[in-house]
């Protein structure tokens, strides 16, 4: 049975070599590397639990097998980052990007992930906290899990020296929000080479408010929202957490290079 969440076959052209981690006539493979990760990405995008799985797609435990190996092999980072490149320069940019914008959200706790949840208090729920940097396109650069307790700020170091690992230290300004603010989050991006500004909203303005630059990351976290398995924190390991996130970005950005091809 077809899926709308099955791989299509331009798609699959692109990201098969891959997720080849071995010959795909390996005499230990049972299934096809296409109906594996195509079960993958009905889990990202149905959020059923791994024995959930339909009948018909490879068996869970076969499944959960190989996304662990995609998962500390880091492949999807790898699709993500290769997509992103040859995008920005379809579309007339330079291959790596020299502004990002920061940002976090807090996803509830589940029984599975809540012997690392903490409090957050501003969204007043229990649960793990994804820190996110994308480029102006909304694209995903990197990811750090944290429990929700832990501050913004605290994380701008290590998302900058990914996001400077990742793109060649091509990067100079980071835009954030008034959760920034202090002179620790701007030091620590000033020693990654990048200046740290926050936008700020206008002076008595209450509510939602569209602000310069700082929209494009709010997008990001509405595409990651369309994939259930985002929606809460289900999984054991901070680790999985943080993948899954280049997983939807995979299946978001694999789906736009197939249109545009």
């Amino acid at each position: 049975m077809a899926y709308p969440s099955d791989v299509k076959d331009d798609e699959w052209t692109f990201v098969a070599p891959y997720l080849c981690l071995m010959r795909e006539d390996a005499p230990q493979r049972d299934y096809a590397l296409r109906d594996v990760f195509n079960a993958l990405r009905y889990l990202a995008h149905t959020g059923c639990p791994w024995r959930y799985l339909p009948g018909d797609l490879p068996p869970w435990a076969t499944v959960y097998q190989q996304w662990t190996r995609w998962r500390d092999a880091r492949i999807f980072e790898s699709i993500v980052h290769d997509l992103n490149e040859l995008q920005r320069v379809l579309l007339g940019r330079a291959a790596t990007p020299s502004v990002v914008v920061l940002d976090g959200r807090t996803l509830q706790s589940t029984p599975e992930s809540g012997q690392r949840a903490g409090w957050d208090g501003a969204k007043r729920r229990k649960g793990s906290k994804a820190h996110i940097a994308v480029d102006t396109l909304g694209q995903l650069l990197s990811v750090v899990i944290t429990p929700a307790n832990e501050q913004e700020r605290a994380q701008v170091g290590e998302l900058c020296r990914q996001v400077q690992e990742i793109t060649g230290q091509t990067v100079t300004v980071g835009f954030v929000d008034q959760g920034y603010t202090g002179e620790e989050a701007e030091y620590a991006a000033a020693v990654h080479d990048i200046d740290l500004q926050v936008v700020k909203k206008p002076e008595g303005q209450t509510g939602f408010v569209l602000l310069p630059k700082r929209w494009v990351v709010e997008r990001s976290f509405a595409w990651l929202s369309r994939f259930r398995r985002l929606g809460r924190d289900y999984e054991r390991l901070s680790v999985s957490l943080q993948q899954l996130h280049f997983v939807v970005f995979a299946c978001i950005m694999l789906a736009r290079h197939a249109a545009s091809s």
